[in-house]
């Protein structure tokens, strides 16, 4: 085995519920990862699109997302960095206490990571009761109860989260 082949990385931006809002700044911010992963809601598929020509783009559907954009992209991922694995799903329940259908995919796939979206609560936690650590990037768009736009930037370097950067883009509506 090579060094390359032990070796894994990668830096991702890590957004959701947009609902159809891309602030321009996730151009600045974003020029320098690997990869965009959207959480869901996000809003109509030319805003997907754009991401996607941007930058390597892997999202979910959420709940306000139409056909167009549930046709695209699956209602949940699994994504393997390396030995890494996350899930990705839009709503996944509260940290710890997750809806039946998000409990079924931790036990049947493991993942390292769980991404989701959809409560518009930024929140970054280890959950020792299922072994995995829960990120949801809060809300990036400006519809919702959420008072300020964030966004998540990581990279996952052999296996292990690091280099963990907030983004703030300023009061909802801004």
């Amino acid at each position: 085995m090579s060094i390359d082949e032990c070796f894994s990385y990668m830096k991702v931006g890590l957004l959701s519920d947009t609902h159809n809002y891309l602030d321009e700044r996730f151009f600045e911010y974003f020029a320098d990862v690997d990869e965009i992963w959207h959480a869901g809601d996000i809003g109509n598929i030319a805003l997907a699109d754009r991401l996607q020509a941007f930058k390597s783009f892997k999202a979910v559907y959420g709940n306000i997302d139409a056909h167009d954009v549930r046709v695209v992209h699956p209602e949940h991922h699994l994504l393997h960095i390396g030995d890494f694995s996350v899930l990705m799903i839009h709503i996944a329940g509260a940290l710890g206490s997750y809806n039946p259908a998000t409990r079924k995919l931790i036990a049947e796939l493991k993942p390292n990571m769980l991404v989701c979206g959809h409560s518009h609560i930024l929140k970054v936690a280890f959950d020792a009761k299922y072994n995995l650590l829960y990120m949801n990037p809060g809300a990036a768009g400006n519809h919702g109860f959420h008072q300020e736009k964030t966004a998540l930037k990581f990279e996952i370097v052999n296996g292990r989260p690091e280099n963990l950067f907030l983004i703030k883009l300023g009061k909802r509506g801004e």
